[in-house]
């Protein structure tokens, strides 16, 4: 059970609603982790205008969703794993690539660098070594490519702690860690 309810439409505010309007037509649903942000509209904001910067970039969703599992995984948060089984899928991750990335890797040669430097990333929070960017660049990620792996780390990293602090209900098929 969440130790922080969710925002339901009948206790949201005005305001509340209306971001659950925009993520509701983007989305077709409104997943319970948002709800939770939701009690901060001023957060949900910044999470819903991070998010959308972070799916502009370069990186293919394929990638993004590696990189999603990857740091769920490592951070212990169920919510977080079963949300991304579930948004890999329907990017076209099948269920034994979400298992390697899961454990840091891929299947796909260059994913697995980035998957591994989003693991190393958020393992030692930040502070990689000049190898794993040097990997990064011979893999043929450009320096933007390796700023959007870091902020996709620190999106995920968020969400996870969301997740995890709440003991949000998990609204997807729920993977077990």
């Amino acid at each position: 059970m969440s130790r922080i309810p969710t925002v339901t439409r009948e206790t949201a505010t005005a305001e509340q609603n209306a971001l659950f309007d925009a993520i509701q037509a983007q989305l077709g649903v409104v997943p319970n982790f948002l709800k939770i942000f939701a009690h901060s509209p001023a957060a949900l904001r910044a999470f819903l205008g991070f998010h959308g910067i972070a799916g502009e970039g370069s990186l293919d969703p394929k990638t993004r969703e590696r990189i999603a599992l990857a740091v769920a995984q490592q951070n212990t948060c169920e919510y977080c794993v079963s949300a991304h089984t579930a948004i890999g899928r329907k990017a076209g991750l099948d269920n034994d690539e979400m298992g390697i990335n899961r454990t840091g890797s891929s299947q796909d040669a260059k994913a697995a660098v980035a998957v591994k430097f989003a693991r190393a990333v958020s393992e030692h929070t930040g502070d990689v070594t000049t190898a794993e960017i040097q990997e990064m660049r011979a893999a043929g990620y450009s320096d933007a490519e390796i700023v959007e792996v870091i902020t996709h780390v620190g999106l995920n990293y968020l969400t996870n702690i969301i997740g995890k602090a709440s003991r949000v209900d998990i609204d997807f098929p729920k993977v077990a860690l």
